[in-house]
């Protein structure tokens, strides 16, 4: 991920706990990675995770009526998906 033509140049200077800081480390050490490294890779991931959800798509006329009936159209009776949905939260318990 972090393996590009281009070289570092840009700096980001961070404030944490000793606590954050100690576990970032740990976190490194056993993915055999320095703590830039770890930090740069999780991040840059977590980044494209992000953006990825926000992309725009664009459809024609045909699909994009049909996308947007699909959404006005109410789910089918799926009695598991109410089981599942009526369940609490475990951090609820």
């Amino acid at each position: 991920m972090t393996d590009t033509l281009e070289g570092r140049s840009e700096r980001v200077d961070l404030r944490m706990t000793p606590a954050a800081k100690r576990t970032l480390q740990q976190a490194a050490a056993v993915t055999n990675k320095t703590l830039t490294e770890f930090l740069l890779d999780t991040g840059l991931n977590a980044a494209l995770d992000t953006l990825a959800d926000r992309r725009v798509f664009q459809l024609d006329d045909k699909r994009w009526k049909a996308f947007m009936a699909a959404l006005a159209t109410p789910p089918g009776n799926n009695p598991r998906l109410r089981k599942l949905l009526a369940r609490k939260p475990a951090w609820e318990k």
